[in-house]
């Protein structure tokens, strides 16, 4: 068994234009804005999916952030090709074909397209702002 002392809070992201990215996560994904605050010189702004918080925040005075890497594809897999987080994924309760053909019509962009996946549940990544990829991956239904 896991450690019960610890439970999941949150993920940090540093964005160009904090607001335009959680407006993003609204109109897309259909998260909710918890809360939009300052926090050391910077817009902060809590955005709620899933049961899970992103955090967005601009940049802080002092701060110099880099362009992240897009996620790309190699032969069998996809990577950052980066040391350090690579993507966060969220399960979909629904038919995720669907969800993801209504996401093209919007714009997003899937540098991982629809496929199965290793298990065969059917995924794809998707293309946030300031280049955080998102895996979706649909939930299987049991019998």
């Amino acid at each position: 068994m896991s450690n019960p002392a610890f439970k999941f809070d949150h993920v940090h992201i540093i964005a160009r234009d904090p607001h335009a990215s959680a407006r993003w996560y609204v109109e897309m994904l259909g998260a909710t804005i918890a809360a939009d605050t300052m926090a050391r010189g910077a817009p902060q702004i809590f955005v709620e999916l899933g049961g899970m918080t992103i955090l967005i925040r601009g940049q802080r005075p002092g701060e110099a952030p880099k362009d992240a890497t897009p996620i790309r594809g190699f032969d069998n897999f996809s990577s950052h090709n980066e040391w350090g987080t690579d993507h966060f994924g969220f399960m979909y309760h629904g038919d995720l074909r669907a969800f993801c053909e209504g996401l093209a019509a919007k714009g997003v962009a899937f540098p991982v397209p629809l496929k199965n996946g290793v298990g065969g549940s059917l995924l794809c990544y998707i293309q946030a702002p300031d280049n955080v990829s998102i895996e979706l991956m649909e939930q299987e239904v049991r019998a």
